[in-house]
């Protein structure tokens, strides 16, 4: 697998992480990464500007955080996350420890590094970065590279059921199934886990809900990887939480309970305890429980 092509190349980071303290508490400090096609596609000072770059499209904002749509003159389309307003005690750890990553941006830039080399399919990370102080103020960003021409599993899998014929359909799902499945006991054998592993973080192309795939390994790409972390001591519970999410949110029409029972079977050929099951389905009546309530 191609994991990055050769424009994602990074290059150093930028800033002065090793500044006496009292300079990084009174005027501030970065910590920046980016891919090599960034600086010609942000443009010179591009570092003074993306906490307030204007977005094209898509805005969304909430608690401080907001995500968007920017397409650059050259082609380049990516989506921005930014955090204006992070807790104190992360701007003054980031202000102790200037070459780590304190900011949720930085930090998924390190996750889709880690899981891209490790083979999983991701979206590109062009840019990201933080910016301490001055005192403890913490702010910090994200650039992800658009992933054309995809979709979310959530509205992919029915709008292939619409379009296709009903054994072709099965096939797809078997296929897809499959790729789920093998992402997801590939991630927990690592001891590694998403957090968040929802129908809605992975895509798979368009096109591939009018003509099946020749194969789907990988082709189904994970997103949202924020949060994604390992816990060698506490796996157990994790993952049962990673299950129990990607099942619940799963009931979308064209998923039926023999494509659950078949990403199960699968699932287990990695060797599960039966404590796995029942503590994935009480996380997920859970799960329901808490979304009928929102609901009402």
């Amino acid at each position: 697998m191609n994991r990055h092509p050769p424009s994602s190349k990074l290059v150093p980071a930028v800033g002065d992480p090793v500044s006496s303290l009292w300079r990084r508490l009174r005027a501030g400090v970065r910590l920046l990464r980016r891919a090599a096609d960034w600086d010609r596609a942000a443009g010179p000072g591009w570092e003074d500007r993306v906490m307030a770059e204007p977005v094209t499209d898509r805005l969304h904002e909430k608690q401080g955080r907001s995500i968007g749509r920017r397409v650059f003159a050259g082609g380049l389309s990516v989506y921005l996350k930014r955090h204006y307003r992070l807790p104190r005690w992360r701007g003054l750890l980031a202000a102790l420890f200037p070459d780590r990553a304190w900011s949720p941006g930085l930090q998924e830039w390190q996750h889709l590094t880690w899981a891209a080399a490790e083979g999983f399919p991701v979206p590109r990370p062009v840019a990201a970065g933080q910016f301490v102080g001055p005192w403890f103020r913490l702010q910090g960003f994200l650039a992800v590279e658009e992933l054309y021409g995809m979709l979310p599993l959530h509205e992919a899998v029915p709008l292939a059921a619409a379009r296709l014929a009903p054994a072709a359909f099965d096939m797809w799902k078997r296929g897809l199934t499959a790729e789920l499945a093998r992402l997801a006991r590939e991630l927990h054998r690592r001891r590694v886990f998403h957090k968040d592993l929802y129908f809605c973080h992975f895509y798979v192309p368009e096109s591939f809900t009018r003509s099946p795939p020749a194969g789907w390994a990988n082709r189904v790409v994970m997103i949202d990887l924020h949060r994604l972390a390992r816990h060698p001591v506490t796996g157990p519970w994790w993952r049962a939480k990673d299950l129990a999410q990607l099942l619940y949110s799963s009931d979308v029409p064209g998923v039926t309970d023999r494509d659950r029972v078949r990403f199960w079977k699968l699932y287990r050929a990695s060797g599960s305890g039966r404590w796995l099951l029942p503590l994935v389905r009480w996380k997920w009546r859970l799960y329901r429980r808490h979304a009928r309530r929102r609901a009402g």
